[in-house]
């Protein structure tokens, strides 16, 4: 039986950009390499235009093992949120991956939210399906850890590497997929749907991208709270996720593409007020 358990903003916004899938291809046809960098931009709104609130930066490198890859992902608080709410977070996480069948070994995650200090590790073990989640205080290192163990399936992801597999997908409108999310040692069931193919402005022009509709609200889903969530993928061979729009009770949350370098066309790009 899948656990529940309600989020926090990091899982928000992380999941805001992408999700996990069961879907896996070989290196080759990956539409992203080693050394790729993509920067983007939160703003949340609610009746004025939106306020800035945080970056996130996701970049490729090669993992310990010459068939495993690490994505670091990194969301830092930034803007209005600093000046006027007096709320500060950051969000490190380095997600170790089986890159010959492209599915989570290893997170390892720091969040930081404001004097607030949590680490935590997670270990996939798909002989014994199950993965084993351990969180610590560092300003308390003799509290007991908090400990959390689930039941996994074949392919699973976590936030950070589902990113990555779901640009890997073979995308396309009307179709559906029922994915796997690992986090915190909880795992979710996460069904998606393409629902169109549309035209965005975006940091690397007027391209078309797929819509792409995770169900993540609503009772008995990864977030209990009632919302709405769609991202924007590009569709050529990059597949870069150019646009997430989630819309929940406080407002609405839009993360932008501000930046890629290093992405498979070799190119480097940069929004300039697009």
């Amino acid at each position: 039986m899948k656990k529940r358990i309600r989020p926090s903003i990091l899982v928000l916004i992380f999941s805001a950009v992408g999700v996990a899938t069961s879907f896996a291809q070989t290196p080759k046809q990956r539409p992203f390499a080693t050394g790729e960098t993509l920067i983007y931009e939160a703003k949340i709104s609610k009746i004025i235009n939106g306020i800035p609130v945080g970056d996130l930066t996701f970049t490729v490198e090669n993992g310990d093992d010459p068939n495993s890859l690490t994505i670091k992902a990194e969301a830092r608080s930034k803007g209005t949120l600093l000046k006027i709410a007096h709320y500060s977070f950051l969000y490190e996480y380095a997600s170790s991956i089986d890159g010959n069948r492209f599915r989570i070994e290893h997170t390892d995650r720091k969040t930081t939210e404001k004097e607030r200090v949590r680490t935590g590790a997670a270990d996939f073990n798909y002989s014994e399906k199950r993965v084993t989640y351990v969180e610590t205080d560092p300003k308390e290192p003799m509290k007991p850890p908090r400990k959390i163990a689930s039941d996994i399936e074949e392919q699973t992801q976590d936030v950070v590497s589902g990113i990555y597999a779901l640009r890997m997908l073979p995308l396309a409108v009307g179709k559906r997929f029922d994915l796997t999310v690992s986090d915190s040692g909880l795992v979710y069931d996460v069904p998606v749907r393409v629902t169109a193919r549309e035209i965005q402005r975006t940091a690397i022009g007027r391209v078309w991208c797929f819509r792409v509709e995770p169900d993540i609200f609503g009772p008995g889903h990864m977030i209990e709270d009632k919302g709405t969530m769609a991202i924007w993928i590009t569709d050529d061979a990059r597949r870069i996720p150019v646009r997430s729009r989630i819309d929940i009770d406080f407002g609405k949350v839009e993360i932008r593409l501000k930046s890629v370098s290093n992405s498979t066309s070799g190119t480097t790009t940069t929004a300039q007020n697009k």
